[in-house]
Formats: structure tokens, C-alpha cells, sequence
């Protein structure tokens, strides 16, 4: 017979493992547009190098999760806690390896000069991290209405995404020249798209944790 106490305990190790996760994502993300706006190579180098820290929890999260499974044979509610746990260290691993990319764009303008100061990437990433801070406060909460509000954020980013590529694209018609670097900014931008789309699926995930439906938050 399940053991309740262990397993609320390992629970509550589950959303510790996961709430850290979050916090080095948010981290990492302003990092890595810092390091990109200031064109700082040893700080995206410290990015890059702290990225085994967020594996390491997310392998915790799946050792606790598969111990769980094993030994108190959870159902209903209990084995989604858990499914989700999975889903959610899955989405946060992604995120912190967009960052890890944005770092990696900050190496690759070595010794080059930003072509205008960066307006749009900071915005989108300041909306982007804040949605990560409410999906992961809506599974500590199992607030769904939160879940649904990053959803909402989402659609705000891919807003400013849309409108960023498209200065883009209008500058690089009259200056050829800066043609890698605009696709540099441009993929930069679609990273910080992409973080809030797996923010997203947390709220997602939130959704069924409490409901057993999945929405689709993502249009």
C-alpha cells in the first residue's frame, strides 16, 4: 500500500527541483540578453558553462518521478503530479538550452558592433521571463486562470516577434552588408519566441494537472 507521507514528501522534492529549474532559466535568459547587449563574451561563457546545473536537476526530477511510479503505483490525480513533473522539467531543460543559444549568438559577434541598440529582444525576453515565473507559480497553485494567462502573454510575444522580423527584414534590403548579423538578431528573437512557447506548455500542463484535459494554449 502507498506509503502518503513518503509520497507527499517526494512531491514537495519534485516541485523544489522544478521551481529551481525555473529560477535558472529566468536567470540564464537575462543573462544571455545581457551578454548579447553588451556584447560581453565572458559572460556568455559563464552562461554556457552553468548549463550542466539545470540537467542535473532535471535528471533529479525523473530519478524521484520513476522512483515514485515504482514503488507507490500512483494513480488518478497522484500519476498526473508526476506526468507533469516530466512534461514540465522537459519544457524547462528546452528553455534553458535556448538561452544557451542566445549566449552562443553573443560568441558569434565577436569583435563585431551591434548595428542598432537591441529594442524588441529585450522587451520580448523581459515578457518571456515573467511567463516563465507565472507558469511555474501556476503548478505550485494549480492555478489554472494563471496557466491561461501566459497563454495569453504568448500571443503578445509572437506580436513583437512578428513585427522584429520585419524591421528586420526592411533594414537588410538597404544594408546587405550587416546581412549575417540581422540573422543572428533574427534567430536570437525566434530563441526567446520558442522560450515562450514552452512557458506555455507548462501552463498546458498545469490545465490538465488539475482537470485531466489538455488545452491547446499555443495558436
Amino acid at each position: 500500500m502507498p506509503n502518503r507521507k513518503e509520497f507527499d514528501q517526494s512531491l514537495g522534492e519534485l516541485r523544489q527541483l522544478l521551481t529551481a529549474m525555473g529560477d535558472h532559466v529566468v536567470h540564464a535568459l537575462e543573462e544571455a540578453v545581457l551578454s548579447l547587449q553588451r556584447l560581453d563574451i565572458e559572460q556568455a561563457k559563464i552562461i554556457i558553462g552553468n548549463d550542466y546545473k539545470l540537467n542535473e536537476l532535471e535528471e533529479k526530477v525523473m530519478e524521484i518521478g520513476s522512483r515514485l511510479i515504482v514503488t507507490q503505483q500512483p494513480v488518478a490525480k497522484d500519476l498526473r503530479r508526476i506526468i507533469v513533473a516530466f512534461k514540465i522539467s522537459s519544457d524547462l531543460e528546452r528553455m534553458g538550452d535556448l538561452a544557451l543559444d542566445i549566449a552562443k549568438v553573443t560568441l558569434r559577434l565577436q569583435d563585431s558592433t551591434l548595428i542598432q541598440p537591441l529594442v524588441d529582444i529585450p522587451r520580448m525576453a523581459d515578457i518571456v521571463g515573467q511567463m516563465t515565473k507565472e507558469s511555474i507559480q501556476s503548478y505550485l497553485d494549480e492555478n489554472t486562470d494563471l496557466a491561461y494567462k501566459v497563454g495569453v502573454d504568448d500571443d503578445q510575444v509572437d506580436h513583437m516577434y512578428s513585427g522584429m522580423i520585419r524591421e528586420l527584414h526592411n533594414y537588410m534590403i538597404d544594408h546587405a552588408v550587416d546581412g549575417p548579423q540581422v540573422m543572428l538578431l533574427n534567430l536570437t528573437g525566434r530563441y526567446i519566441e520558442r522560450i515562450g512557447d514552452h512557458a506555455t506548455n507548462i501552463g498546458e500542463s498545469v490545465v490538465y494537472l488539475v482537470t485531466g484535459v489538455r488545452p491547446d494554449l499555443n495558436r
